[in-house]
């Protein structure tokens, strides 16, 4: 027993040794196992994915991504790892958040720019995230609690509805992803960010003081306990008056003063506001979907798609709604405007493949399934597939349909196990 002791005490020393890097920020020594290579892999890996479940790109207004990604670049140009191949993107969520994946892909979402005053605090965010990605905050958090392999990237869409098996709103999020990265950041990788993130904001000429703001923001948020921002930034960067001090400390090292550009900022936002509207019906119409008020949810989102018609979710809502109705043959022109709106984005797929299995098109449904698992796979998509190559005897390809909805857990999970076992 001593000497199984001594060994594995040898074996964590040995460990420790060959892992230590050293923080590219701080300069300190830390435990990270990835190389450098390997973070870059992992957020390319796991940044599409992460965007598709979390809604998508936004792709309204373009310009805005563009502007996002001018702020970003600034801030990283003057970061400590600034060759890493940074990517900024603004998310269709209504739920405030930003995050960073490894190998610096970043995001942020809609429902957060719109809470910002100006292009200050939009550096503010931007800055904190590129921190986590410079400092390799994700491979230090990953070495400590080794997360779920790439295996595991399948979505479980929800089916709670009047039709058990389409279901309606929720897609499940990715068991891997910037969900997963970002719940495992420490205090001590918070406060880095904050620290760090403040000093690319002066150096990338943008007034300090922007971070202070953002942080007492967020604690007025936070007490109002409004559920979106619990659930969204508040869940992996928790706020606290704590930060807000120490943020006027850090912010006081420097030179008062410094950009603020609101009036950029507020053009780069203005169709967002513009559509602020669209977006209320929109919510307002999930909710009233959610209790099964189909005619007030189509109601709702109809006055979203008259106020702004170029955004997908709100046609792909309608058709949602139209299936559950029993009206798949009027789902399925909302659901191609939909896809047309922004083909990069998976769920529509999924639905209007769902209204074609409905009308007996199955070469239409399988079509719109495939599609949908290119984009991001999931359970219901993959055991629709499964179904089908089942219904026309093909075992194998059934088979391995049913081992990713299985490898995906919960009830469909389950059901794969029951269908794999009748095969």
């Amino acid at each position: 027993m001593k000497h199984l002791i001594r060994l594995s005490a040898s074996a964590l020393v040995a460990m420790s040794l060959v892992s230590c890097a050293v923080n590219p920020v701080t300069g300190k020594k830390e435990m990270i196992f990835d190389s450098v290579a390997q973070d870059i892999a992992t957020g390319t890996q796991n940044y599409v994915p992460s965007q598709q479940s979390q809604g998508g790109q936004y792709v309204v207004d373009p310009g805005l991504t563009a502007y996002v990604n001018q702020v970003g670049r600034k801030l990283a140009a003057v970061s400590d790892m600034p060759n890493l191949p940074y990517e900024f993107v603004v998310l269709n969520n209504d739920v405030p958040n930003a995050w960073a994946m490894p190998g610096g892909k970043l995001a942020i979402n809609r429902g957060l720019l719109v809470q910002l005053e100006d292009e200050a605090q939009l550096a503010a965010v931007l800055g904190h995230e590129i921190v986590h990605a410079a400092a390799r905050h994700g491979a230090s958090a990953k070495s400590q609690q080794m997360v779920v392999g790439a295996g595991a990237l399948l979505a479980g869409v929800a089916i709670a509805s009047k039709k058990k098996e389409y279901g309606v709103l929720a897609v499940g999020a990715l068991t891997v992803g910037a969900n997963a990265w970002n719940s495992k950041y420490s205090r001590d990788h918070e406060s880095e960010a904050d620290k760090y993130g403040i000093k690319y904001m002066q150096k990338a000429g943008y007034d300090p003081q922007a971070a202070v703001e953002l942080q007492e923001l967020f604690v007025r948020m936070f007490d109002k306990q409004e559920p979106s921002w619990l659930e969204g930034m508040f869940a992996s960067h928790p706020p606290s008056r704590d930060r807000v001090v120490a943020n006027k400390a850090e912010a006081a090292k420097y030179p008062k003063g410094g950009a603020r550009n609101k009036e950029a900022f507020q053009r780069a936002l203005s169709q967002l506001k513009k559509d602020k509207d669209a977006y209320t019906n929109y919510q307002e119409a999930m909710k009233a979907a959610k209790s099964k008020q189909y005619d007030k949810a189509l109601s709702l989102v109809d006055n979203s798609i008259q106020q702004q018609p170029k955004e997908n979710l709100f046609w792909e809502l309608k058709g949602q709604l139209l299936v559950q109705k029993d009206q798949s043959k009027e789902a399925i022109p909302a659901l191609d405007k939909a896809i047309a709106a922004n083909p990069n984005f998976f769920r529509p797929y999924i639905y209007r493949g769902m209204a074609y299995k409905e009308l007996g098109n199955r070469s239409s449904a399988e079509r719109d399934l495939v599609a949908s698992q290119k984009l991001l796979p999931t359970q219901e998509a993959s055991e629709e597939l499964g179904d089908m190559a089942r219904a026309r005897g093909d075992r194998a390809t059934a088979r391995a349909y049913y081992e990713q909805v299985a490898s995906g857990g919960g009830e469909a999970g389950e059901r794969a196990k029951a269908k794999m076992l009748q095969l």
